[in-house]
């Protein structure tokens, strides 16, 4: 793969991981499960899986998105980012909720906009559009 970030996104269930593990022919053990209670990250795992919850723990966290973004991006510069995508539906009440799917946003442009590729999955198929 080298030295090249992707980025795997799309809707809960659409078969982001099962696809990520497939393509590339990796492990679980190659996989990081981000927790929305847990706002560190790995610097061994080629694959981060959920970041969306990672960045809903940073907003818990009181840290900054887009820096703690930015970091990833310069430590992860190799890795398979896999998001869901929280960005469609109905926009929740929850003040928290809110912050968390406008910050998945400016996390998923960031992300895109440093990927060598950036796929989007929507059942099981994937629409390679970077």
């Amino acid at each position: 793969m080298g030295d090249v970030m992707i980025l795997i996104f799309g809707g809960a269930y659409q078969g982001k991981l099962v696809y990520t593990l497939e393509h590339y022919g990796l492990t679980e053990n190659d996989v990081f499960h981000c927790s929305d209670e847990n706002a560190t990250m790995p610097e061994n795992k080629m694959i981060i899986n959920g970041i969306d919850r990672w960045v809903l723990a940073l907003i818990r966290a009181g840290r900054s998105v887009q820096d703690e973004v930015c970091k990833l991006i310069e430590n992860m510069h190799n890795a398979i980012i896999i998001c869901n995508d929280i960005s469609c539906g109905v926009v929740p009440v929850d003040e928290e909720l809110r912050m968390w799917r406008e910050a998945v946003v400016v996390a998923l442009t960031a992300l895109a906009s440093a990927s060598k590729e950036v796929i989007r999955l929507f059942c099981g198929i994937p629409t390679k559009i970077k």
